[in-house]
C-alpha cells in the first residue's frame, strides 16, 4: 500500500512563497490585497521583499495569503469543514476541484466585507464575546479566576503573601536592615 498522500492538485504544490506573492500583486495590486486581508504588510510601505520577510516569519499571515491565494485567485471551492482546519498548503484538494480564472475583486466589496465583519463582531460582543452562545455569558472557573485574584500585584500563588513581607521575614531572621545588594553597589 501507498502512505504517501498526492498533493498535486493542491495550487500551492511546488508554489514558493515569493512566487504566490509576486503573481497576486502582479493581478490584484499591494491595495486590494489589504482591503482583503487586512495584514499591515500589505499597507506600510508595501514591498514584495518586506511583505515576503514579514509572511516566512508569521504563520497566520502566511496562511491567509495562501488561503486567500487558493480560493480568490485561484477560484477553488471552499473547502470542506475538516479541511478547513488545517493548514492550506498540508490540505488535499479533489481531482474534480479544478483552478478557475482569478476572482473579480473590488476595493467596493472589500469595504462591504468589512461593514459585515464589524456587524458581526457587534453581535458577537453584545452576546457575551461568544460565537456560540446565544446571548448568554459563558461562565466557567477560567472566566472569574481574575476576579478571585488578590489585588496586590507581588502576591504569590501559594500563600498569598506579599513577597515583600516575605523579604522582609527572611531579612530579619539573620540580620536587620541589612542592604543585601550592598557589596555589589561599591
Amino acid at each position: 500500500m501507498n502512505d504517501q498522500i498526492n498533493y498535486a492538485n493542491n495550487p500551492l504544490h511546488g508554489v514558493g512563497l515569493k512566487d504566490l506573492l509576486t503573481e497576486m500583486v502582479d493581478h490584484y495590486g499591494f491595495e486590494i490585497l489589504n482591503a482583503y486581508l487586512n495584514i499591515n504588510c500589505f499597507k506600510t510601505k508595501p514591498s514584495i521583499e518586506s511583505s515576503l520577510k514579514f509572511l516566512k516569519k508569521t504563520d497566520w499571515a502566511r496562511e491567509k495569503v495562501e488561503a486567500f491565494y487558493m480560493y480568490q485567485y485561484k477560484n477553488l471551492p471552499n473547502p470542506s469543514s475538516t479541511q478547513f482546519s488545517i493548514p492550506p498548503r498540508d490540505r488535499i484538494v479533489p481531482e474534480s476541484h479544478k483552478t478557475g480564472a482569478p476572482a473579480e475583486l473590488s476595493l467596493e466589496d472589500a469595504e462591504r466585507l468589512q461593514e459585515e465583519r464589524e456587524k458581526k463582531a457587534a453581535e458577537r460582543k453584545k452576546n457575551g464575546g461568544s460565537r456560540f452562545n446565544s446571548g448568554k455569558k459563558f461562565n466557567d472557573k477560567r472566566s472569574n479566576n481574575h476576579s478571585k485574584r488578590s489585588d496586590n500585584a507581588y502576591a504569590r500563588s501559594d500563600d498569598n503573601k506579599p513577597r515583600e513581607n516575605a523579604r522582609k521575614e527572611s531579612n530579619t531572621s539573620n540580620e536587620t536592615n541589612v542592604d543585601p545588594w550592598a557589596k555589589w553597589k561599591k
